[in-house]
Parts: structure tokens; sequence; C-alpha cells
């Protein structure tokens, strides 16, 4: 029996999802969220399998207190799934540095920190799993999203280096690249009104927004199967790297490596007259 470690447990979430998916496999969950009061009654109907912890996940002290609790509770944590984040829209030039700055302390760092904080317990026991949920965005950037995408770009990488030095260890890393899915990430959208410093890009998010406005409630993909093709990955052996979730992720994210594979192609002679001549050794 695995003991999961889920952030960003909003009702009606990806976090949600994934509890339900652990408890349904006999695993016991730990799931976290800013107002915690809405998961008691979850959390009773669980008769001691779950756990509901307050935690907001840029404060580096609350994230290793919840650990740490979640440790004495259960014994260990055994799967950590960072899902906490979320997106605003904005440009690239005149999205105010302020909110840039929010974005990647909740999307980038208050992962790093939940990582630090669980790592050292999986380090212990030799075993682990760690599932870094990403998006399309962090493969193919999304005009209007320029700096959510950077987030999830930036938590790629960190997850990629990550597999390699924990693999040793017997820790596994995942990480997940959801489309569109119909949780309630869209919900908030209807009521914040596009602030754009710079004019020039108005028009462009007003674009953006109405278009997530309008597909809300009807995005195409289901989060509880979601979560379960992510389960079905962690048991292949060898599991994946990665999981693109959702038909038109996969469409938009395996058209842009192409075009991205096909455009380093057509450059090569390019990129290889950069180094020195063969056998020079005099610079």
């Amino acid at each position: 029996m695995r003991t999961w470690f889920i952030t960003g447990g909003t009702p009606g979430g990806f976090g949600m999802a994934y509890a339900e998916a652990a408890l349904e496999i006999g695993d016991r969950v730990v799931l976290t969220a800013r107002r915690p009061e809405q998961l008691r009654e979850w959390e009773q109907a669980q008769r001691g399998r779950a756990l509901v912890l307050p935690l907001d996940v840029t404060d580096a002290d609350q994230v290793r207190h919840a650990v740490a609790a979640a440790e004495e509770h259960f014994g260990g944590v055994d799967v950590l799934v960072n899902n906490a984040g979320r997106g605003w829209y904005g440009s690239i030039e005149g999205m105010p540095d302020e909110a840039v700055r929010q974005q990647f302390e909740l999307n980038f760092f208050a992962v790093l920190s939940v990582i630090r904080a669980v790592l050292p317990g999986m380090r212990a026991r030799g075993s682990g799993w760690v599932v870094n949920m990403s998006s399309v965005a962090g493969l193919v950037g999304v005009m209007g999203f320029g700096h959510y995408s950077a987030t999830k770009f930036a938590i790629e990488a960190v997850t990629e280096v990550l597999r390699a030095e924990v693999a040793p260890l017997g820790i596994r890393v995942l990480a997940v690249e959801p489309g569109a899915f119909r949780t309630r990430a869209y919900a908030n959208f209807a009521d914040e009104p596009v602030e754009e410093a710079v004019a020039a890009y108005t028009p462009m998010l007003e674009q953006v927004r109405a278009a997530m406005v309008d597909q809300d409630g009807r995005q195409p993909g289901d989060p509880h199967r979601a979560v379960r093709a992510v389960i079905a990955a962690m048991a292949q052996d060898p599991p994946p790297h990665r999981l693109v979730l959702g038909g038109a992720g996969y469409d938009a994210v395996t058209a842009a490596l192409q075009r991205t594979m096909a455009e380093v192609r057509a450059f090569e002679a390019l990129s290889r007259s950069a180094d020195f001549p063969a056998g020079d050794a005099t610079g």
C-alpha cells in the first residue's frame, strides 16, 4: 500500500482526481489545499485512508511541516504529485513584474520546495515516485500565456534533470502534460477582465480570454481518465519519461516537435559550421 502526497486539492480539479484514483487502487492519500475545510466531509468518508492538510505551497515552512505531518501519519510518502498551480494571461512585454514573479513562485519555486521536502524520505527508503504536472504549454508555448508557458518549460527542464539524478537512488520521475481538461481551471477567467499595460496586445488577449471562457465546461479532456492513464504509465516497465494527456494536446505536441526537428535539420550545415575545423587544435 503506497501513500500519495498530492498538492492542489481543489474540488473538481486534477488533485481530487488523483486522490480518488489512488484510493480506488487501495492506496492512501494525503491531499493538501489552501482551503481544507472544503474537503473535510470527503476526508471523513475515507475512514482513515485519507488525510487532508492545509498548505500554501508558496510557503516553504508550511511545505516542510505538511510533509513531516504526512510522514508521521502514514509512515512516509511513496508518490508525490506536484499538481498545485495556475495561469494568468498577459503579454510578454506588458505583464507586470509582480504577476510574472507570482506565477514562478507558484508554478516553479513551490514545486522545488515540495520536491526537496519529500526526497530525503524517498532516498532513505530507496524508492519513490515524483509526478510533476506540467502542461502542453510546457512543450508548446501558448500565445497570451507566455509567462505561464515559461514556468512549465522550467518544470520540464527540472523534471528531466531530476530524473537522471535520482534514478540511481531508486526514485522515478514523470512529467505529465495535459491539454484542455474539464476542470475548474478556466472558471475564474470570466470574472477576470483583461488588464494589459501595452494596448497593442489587448485585442489578442481579449480573444484568448474569450476562447477560454467559451470552452469552460466543454473541454475535451476527462480528468479521471487522465489520472488512470498516468497510473497505467507508472506501471509500465520501463515507464515513460513524460506523458501528454488528451488527443488535441498530443496532436499539438507532436506537430510542434516535428516542425522543430525539420527546422533544426534544415540548418544543420550552419550549426556544424560553428565548430573549429576538424584537426584544428590551435583555435
